[in-house]
């Protein structure tokens, strides 16, 4: 009796098995990071893939392609959403700006003065804009599912001197993407725009073919450009560093409602660990810079208003010169300017 209770058991269990696993096959999302797993966006990948998986009850199955195993280059990896054989995939805006030239404005300096700003913009609105132009733009092929974060803010460090204020800057060759829009911030501030790819940015420090970058503390840290020299930094958070998660729109709009809701709220899960996994990692991060002996400055907000007025330009030139700029620009400065009201409300009340 209890022999035969045992195998029908085993039976059933291997036919619920069976089941979830037909189920599993319903639909597979293949998702892409050109980074490493002490990243966050793969933090934010495991967090959509245990979401999803769980959320759709083995419906949905995710699978994570970490590095260049899929594609090398954000237009690579674009061209590979927009054919479907790759279903996510996470870009900055420098490495989707050929095919989307206004995710720049993620770049244009001292628009969102801090996290709180930010991160309520980034859940708003905003993106559902960018995300209609994307559609537009690519005729209903790649579809922004949200923006999360990837390393924090963009800072000044350089190899020189302690820089508090624009003029500091005079001079110095800082390292950015091929992008126009980083090098017209640079001019800005009066120092030589010097585009070096990234991969050569440690021996360009340590040989002086450039003397500064503007990144966040844990690509600083991660890629030991101390070792190299670079030992002040200005907290002037004049970028916030933007990740764009895009998806196949083909492939996302195949799957039944209710498992296109199980996506949404994946990226929004998604969304919510590369908010917060900068903020813990650059704590290490800002006291290991510290000990080897990196000088750090924070901006007093008299010398913050010289750094913006300094960059303020560079919004006119993206009016001008970019497909799409007055439009975006436009949707975030609205933006921005509801979440400060907001912000100001809740202090007025939290604060008394």
């Amino acid at each position: 009796m209890l022999k035969s209770l045992t195998k029908s058991l085993l039976a059933a269990t291997f036919l619920a098995g069976s089941a979830f696993a037909a189920q599993a096959q319903d639909f597979t999302i293949r998702a892409t990071a050109n980074s490493n797993e002490n990243d966050e966006d793969y933090d934010g990948l495991i967090v959509f893939k245990d979401y999803v998986e769980a959320a759709s009850n083995g419906r949905i199955a995710v699978e994570l392609f970490i590095g260049t195993q899929l594609c090398a280059s954000g237009a690579e990896c674009l061209e590979g959403v927009a054919e479907g054989s790759i279903d996510v995939y996470i870009s900055t805006s420098g490495g989707a700006a050929g095919i989307f030239p206004y995710v720049q404005v993620l770049d244009l300096p001292y628009l969102m003065a801090n996290d709180r700003v930010a991160e309520a913009v980034l859940q708003g609105d905003f993106v559902r804009t960018m995300r209609d132009m994307a559609l537009e733009t690519s005729d209903g092929a790649i579809r922004l599912m949200t923006i999360g974060n990837t390393g924090g803010w963009r800072n000044f460090a350089n190899t020189q001197r302690r820089v508090a204020q624009p003029s500091d800057m005079e001079g110095l060759k800082i390292r950015t993407v091929v992008a126009d829009l980083p090098q017209e911030l640079v001019r800005a501030m009066g120092a030589a725009p010097t585009p070096i790819p990234w991969p050569e940015l440690f021996t360009s420090l340590q040989t002086g073919v450039v003397e500064g970058s503007k990144n966040g503390i844990t690509d600083i840290m991660g890629m030991k450009f101390p070792d190299a020299g670079l030992q002040y930094l200005t907290l002037d958070g004049h970028a916030y560093m933007g990740a764009l998660w895009w998806m196949s729109n083909e492939n996302f709009m195949a799957m039944p409602e209710d498992m296109r809701r199980v996506v949404v709220d994946g990226f929004s899960q998604l969304q919510q660990a590369t908010f917060a996994a900068p903020k813990r990692n650059s704590i290490q991060a800002y006291a290991d810079f510290v000990a080897g002996g990196g000088d750090i400055y924070v901006p007093t907000p008299e010398e913050k208003a010289l750094f913006a007025e300094a960059a303020a330009p560079v919004q006119q030139w993206f009016r001008d010169n970019v497909d799409g700029g007055n439009q975006i620009l436009d949707a975030l400065g609205s933006a921005v300017a509801g979440v400060e009201a907001d912000l100001a409300a809740n202090y007025a009340r939290d604060l008394n």
